[in-house]
C-alpha cells in the first residue's frame, strides 16, 4: 500500500496567514484539462562525453483516450530539443554506448518490443541506421548496456519449463514460449489453476511466465538465458521499474536481485547475486546478507565495490532503506550510512568511485545528498544544496564535477535540472574540508522546460508548512495550499486530503493523480498532515503507525487539522472534507466511524474490513506485519488484543452519518474491490448518503485519462454538494 513517493525538507513554519496573500495577477486557476496537456518527463540519458542529453517525454490524448510516448535530444549546454530521428512514436529506453556513437532503444514497430540499435553523430546528435537487434519471441524490456559495448542485458518473460533460449539453440525455447503464448490466446477456456500465493500481483494475474535476464550479443544479436529455467522473477517486480541488475566496469560480472525464499507473497527478502559472465557454466553467488529487502545493486566506476539499498527486518517492505557498500576483493559489506536515519531512495556513484550521492525524503523534500565511501565508518553526507521540491534521476556528468537530474515541485511537474556544486561536495567534504551533514548553496539551472508556455498562463499558489505538537509530544508536520486569487479576509471550505502507504509522505511534489494545486483551483484551502507511518521524520516516525493503524495517526491528523484551524483565520471548519487513497481511504473509513466533524468523506480503494482484507490481498508480508500476524493467531482473543478488529473501520458502522463517496477499481489486487463493495453496502443499508464510483479498469490507480477526468469531476462534484454555503 506504500504507493507515495517520498517527499521532504526545510520548510518555513507559519504562523500567521498574512504570509498567504497573493499579488493580483492576470493568471487562471488550473483545470483538468491543462493537467492532460502537460508533458510528462520519462526516462532520461546522458552522452559520455557529457554533451547530450536524450529524453522520453509523453503527452495525453484526451479525446482518444490515449498516452504517446517520443523520445528526444538535446544540448545539456542549451539548444532547442530535437526528435531522435530513427525513434518512432511508443519507443522508449534510450541509452549511449560507451563510446558515445550509438544508441539504443526499445521498440515495438515489428514482432513485440524488441532492442534496436541506432548510429549516434556527438558532433551533431544526428542518428541513423536503426536496426532491429533482438527477435525474442517473449519480446525485450530494460535493456541496459555493457561498459565495453559489446552486449546488452535486458529482461523478457518466459515459461521457465520450456528450453532455456541459449547462444547454441535458441530455436527451440523461442519455439516453445512462442506455442505457449498462442495456445493460451486461442484457447476458449480461461480457467487458471493455483498452486501457489502472489497469483495476482497490483493489477494483474502473474501466470506461468517468470521474468529472466538474458544477453544479447551486439555484433550478431545472438541471445541466451543468464538465469535458464530458473522459476523466481529475476529480478523481482518492482514499482520503480529500475531493472534491478548492474554490470561490472570490466563488462564481466553482472550483479543482480533475486528473492529465493519458498513463499514470495509473505517474504519481502530479495538478495543480491553476482555471475560470472565470461564462464557459461557458472551459477549465481549470493553476497548480501541482510534479512530484509536488498536492492538496486551499483558498481563503483574502478570496480572496486558494490552497493545496494538494504533493509534490515524481514517482512518489513517499509524498513529504513540503508546504503550498503561490498568490498569485492575482501568480500565485506560496510553500511555506509549507520547515523543517517531516513531512507536511501536512490543512488549513483560518482566518476572518481569515492563518492556516493543519494537522495532522501526530508520533512517535505527530497534533496541530494553527498557520501564520501570512506574507511572511518562515519556518518559523513553532505548535503548538495537547499533547492525545494523533490530531485530524483541523479546522473554525473563528462568530468564528474557537476550532475544532472530531475526536479519536480508541487507547482511545477518534472524537468531535468543541471547541478553545479563544488569540486569540495563532489569529494565529499564541506567547506572546512570536514564531514558532515552541512548544507551548501549551488547553482541548479533548468535544462528542459517542458511545460514552461502552460504554467505561465496558471495560478499555481505556493505552498506553506506548519508544525504543531501532537498529543504525546512528537513534533508533526502539515502543509497547506491556498485557492488561486487567495483573500485573506475570505473563509474557504477545506479539502483535507490523506496520504496512503501508510508508509508515504505529502510534501513538495507533482502528481498526476492527487494534484493538491488542482484540488484547490475551485475554492479551497488544500491541508495535507505526514502523520506517525510519515518518511522523512526518521525510521521511529515511520515505525510509528504499525500495529496502531487508527490510533497515532488518527490523533496526529486530527490534531493537525484543529491546529490548522486556529492558526489559519480563513479556514471555515464548518465546510470540510476528508479524501484519501489506499491507507488514505482506510484512514476514512476509520474517521467516518470515529468523528462528525466532517462534512464530508472520499474513500478511495481503502481498507473496510482488516479480516476480510487479508484474505483478498496479494503481498501477504504487509497485513502479516502491520496487523502483527495472521488473523488466526488472535481467535479467541477479545477485539481489544486483536488489532485485526481493534483498527477494523467495519466494526464501527453504527456511527456512520458523514455522506460519503467510494472509489474503486476492479483490478485493484493490493485492496480488493470488495473492500469497497462491503463499504458502499453498508453505508447504503445505514441510510447515509453515500454514491460509488466503479472502474472495471482500473486497478490500485485511476490511470486512463478519460476515467482520471471522471474521477476528478466525481470526487470534486461530491465534495462541492456537501460544503457550499447553506
Amino acid at each position: 500500500m506504500r504507493i507515495t513517493r517520498l517527499l521532504s525538507s526545510l520548510a518555513l513554519i507559519v504562523t500567521t496567514s498574512l504570509s498567504l496573500a497573493q499579488p493580483a495577477t492576470a493568471k487562471r486557476p488550473i483545470t483538468f484539462e491543462d493537467m492532460m496537456q502537460m508533458k510528462r518527463l520519462g526516462e532520461t540519458a546522458v552522452s559520455p562525453d557529457g554533451q547530450w542529453l536524450a529524453y522520453s517525454v509523453t503527452t495525453v490524448d484526451l479525446d482518444q483516450n490515449t498516452k504517446r510516448a517520443e523520445l528526444w535530444l538535446q544540448k545539456i549546454s542549451g539548444g532547442e530539443p530535437q526528435k531522435i530521428a530513427v525513434a518512432q512514436p511508443g519507443d522508449s529506453g534510450p541509452q549511449f554506448s560507451a563510446d558515445g556513437h550509438s544508441v539504443l532503444f526499445l521498440s515495438g514497430r515489428e514482432n513485440g518490443q524488441q532492442i534496436w540499435i541506432a548510429d549516434f553523430d556527438p558532433a551533431t546528435g544526428s542518428t541513423r541506421n536503426a536496426k532491429k537487434l533482438t527477435t525474442i519471441a517473449t519480446e525485450a524490456d530494460n535493456a541496459r548496456w555493457s561498459p565495453d559495448g559489446k552486449f546488452i542485458v535486458f529482461t523478457s518473460g518466459v515459461y521457465p519449463d520450456c528450453p532455456a533460449i541459449t547462444a547454441t539453440d535458441a530455436a527451440s525455447g523461442n519455439k516453445c514460449n512462442a506455442d505457449r503464448d498462442k495456445a493460451a490466446a486461442e484457447s476458449k477456456v480461461k480457467a487458471q489453476v493455483f498452486t501457489h500465493l502472489l497469483y495476482r500481483h497490483w493489477n494483474h494475474y502473474t501466470g506461468d511466465k517468470r521474468s529472466h535476464l538474458f544477453q544479447a550479443s551486439v555484433a550478431d544479436g545472438v541471445v541466451r538465458d543468464l538465469t535458464p529455467n530458473d522459476p523466481h522473477d529475476v529480478p523481482p517486480f518492482s514499482l520503480g521499474g529500475d531493472g534491478g541488475f548492474a554490470i561490472a566496469p570490466d563488462s564481466k560480472e553482472l550483479a543482480f536481485t533475486e528473492n529465493l525464499d519458498p513463499e514470495p507473497a509473505i517474504s519481502t527478502n530479495a538478495d543480491i547475486f553476482t555471475l560470472d559472465l565470461t564462464n557459461s557454466a557458472a551459477k549465481p553467488v549470493k553476497v548480501s546478507t541482510a534479512a530484509g529487502g536488498d536492492l538496486n545493486p551499483a558498481y563503483s566506476p574502478d570496480g572496486k565495490y558494490l552497493a545496494w539499498r538494504s533493509q534490515a527486518r524481514a517482512g518489513y517492505e517499509a524498513d529504513k532503506f540503508r546504503l550498503f557498500v561490498y568490498d569485492r576483493t575482501a568480500k565485506t559489506i560496510k553500511n555506509l550510512l549507520p547515523k543517517f536515519d531516513n531512507w536511501v531512495d536512490e543512488f549513483a556513484w560518482a566518476p572518481n568511485a569515492q563518492t556516493i550521492l543519494f537522495t532522501s525524503g526530508i520533512q517535505g523534500e527530497a534533496p541530494i545528498f553527498s557520501v564520501s565511501v570512506d574507511a572511518t565508518g562515519q556518518s559523513q553526507w553532505t548535503t548538495i544544496g537547499e533547492p525545494s521540491g523533490e530531485f530524483s534521476g541523479i546522473k554525473f556528468v563528462g568530468d564528474g564535477l557537476h550532475v544532472i537530474a530531475t526536479r519536480m515541485r508541487v507547482d511545477e511537474p518534472s524537468e531535468v535540472v543541471r547541478i553545479l556544486p563544488s569540486p569540495a561536495i563532489i569529494e565529499g567534504r564541506n567547506a572546512k574540508g570536514e564531514f558532515g551533514p552541512v548544507s551548501f548553496a549551488v547553482e541548479v539551472s533548468p535544462i528542459t522546460n517542458l511545460n514552461d508556455a502552460l504554467l505561465a498562463q496558471l495560478d499555481l499558489p505556493k505552498m506553506e508548512s506548519f508544525w504543531f505538537t501532537s498529543k504525546d509530544g512528537v513534533k508533526v508536520q502539515g502543509f497547506l495550499i491556498p485557492p488561486p486569487g487567495f483573500d485573506p479576509a475570505k473563509r474557504y471550505p477545506v479539502k483535507f486530503l490523506i496520504h496512503g502507504g501508510p508508509q508515504g509522505a505529502w510534501g513538495d511534489s507533482w502528481s498526476y493523480r492527487w494534484n493538491a494545486e488542482l484540488f484547490a483551483a475551485n475554492g479551497y484551502v488544500v491541508v495535507m498532515i505526514n502523520p506517525r507511518g510519515s518518511t522523512g521524520y526518521g525510521q521511529a516516525f515511520v515505525d510509528g503507525v504499525n500495529g496502531d493503524w487508527g490510533g497515532k495517526p488518527y490523533r496526529d491528523l486530527m490534531t493537525g487539522l484543529d491546529y490548522a484551524e486556529q492558526h489559519y483565520a480563513f479556514i471555515d471548519k464548518t465546510r470540510e472534507c476528508a479524501l484519501g487513497a489506499s491507507y488514505g481511504g482506510y484512514m476514512a473509513n476509520w474517521v467516518l466511524g470515529h468523528t462528525d466533524r466532517f462534512k464530508c468523506i472520499v474513500s478511495h480503494d481503502g481498507m473496510f474490513d482488516a479480516e476480510s482484507a487479508f484474505g483478498t490481498t496479494e503481498e501477504d508480508w504487509f497485513n502479516t506485519w502491520e496487523f502483527k500476524g495472521a488473523p488466526w493467531d488472535y481467535y479467541g482473543k477479545p477485539d481489544s488484543e486483536n488489532p485485526f478488529r481493534k483498527w477494523s473501520p467495519s466494526l464501527s458502522a453504527k456511527n456512520f452519518k458523514t455522506p460519503t463517496l467510494v472509489v474503486h477499481g476492479q483490478l485493484d489486487y493490493r485492496l480488493d474491490v470488495s473492500e469497497g463493495l462491503q463499504l458502499f453496502d453498508t453505508l447504503q443499508l445505514l441510510n447515509v448518503p453515500s454514491k460509488m464510483l466503479y472502474f472495471p479498469d482500473e486497478g490500485h490507480w485511476v490511470l486512463k485519462p478519460q476515467n482520471s477526468r471522471l474521477w476528478y469531476k466525481t470526487v470534486n462534484d461530491w465534495v462541492d454538494q456537501w460544503t457550499a454555503v447553506k
